[in-house]
C-alpha cells in the first residue's frame, strides 16, 4: 500500500479536531434539553433553538468530512475492497464498517429530533424530542469511536 497523501492528512485532521467540537456541542445540546424537560422550562430560540441548531449543523459537517475521509482513506473503502469483509480484524472493521455505519445511524436519529421538534409547540414536547434523539445519537456516536486512535 503507497503512502497516504497531503490531502488525506488534511482531512484525517479536519475530522478528528472537528470531533471534538461537534461531541461537545451535541453533548451540551442533550445536557440543555434534559434540564429544560426536567425544569419544565419554556423552549427559547436564543438559546435552546440555537444550540440544538448548531449541534445539528456541526454533526452533519462532521459527517460530510468523514465520508470523504472513507473514501480517500487506506482504512476506509480501499480496506473493504483490499481485505474483503472476511479478511478485516476487529480494528480494521471498526474504521472501515461499523464507525461509519453506525455514525450514519446516529446523524439520522439526530435529524429526526430536530424535524420533530419543530413539529411541537410546547417547550416540554421540544426538549423531549432533542433529549431523546440527540441523546441516543450521541451514545451511539460514543460506541463507535475508535478510542485507541483518538486520544
Amino acid at each position: 500500500m503507497e503512502e497516504p497523501g497531503l490531502a488525506y492528512q488534511w482531512v484525517l485532521q479536519l475530522h478528528s479536531y472537528l470531533a471534538y467540537v461537534a461531541l461537545a456541542v451535541l453533548f451540551l445540546a442533550v445536557a440543555n434539553a434534559i434540564i429544560g424537560l426536567v425544569s419544565n422550562k419554556m423552549f427559547l430560540p436564543q438559546k435552546d433553538f440555537r444550540l440544538s441548531l448548531f449541534a445539528l449543523i456541526l454533526c452533519h459537517l462532521q459527517l460530510l468530512v468523514g465520508l470523504l475521509l472513507f473514501f480517500v482513506s487506506p482504512n476506509g473503502l480501499n480496506a473493504i475492497q483490499q481485505l474483503g469483509m472476511g479478511g478485516m480484524d476487529s480494528a480494521s472493521r471498526l474504521l472501515a464498517v461499523e464507525h461509519p455505519f453506525i455514525n450514519i445511524i446516529a446523524l439520522v436519529l439526530i435529524t429526526i429530533g430536530w424535524s420533530r421538534h419543530k413539529k411541537f409547540m410546547e417547550g416540554n414536547k421540544k426538549f423531549k424530542s432533542i433529549a431523546i434523539f440527540y441523546g441516543l445519537g450521541l451514545v451511539l456516536i460514543l460506541s463507535r469511536i475508535p478510542w485507541t486512535q483518538w486520544l
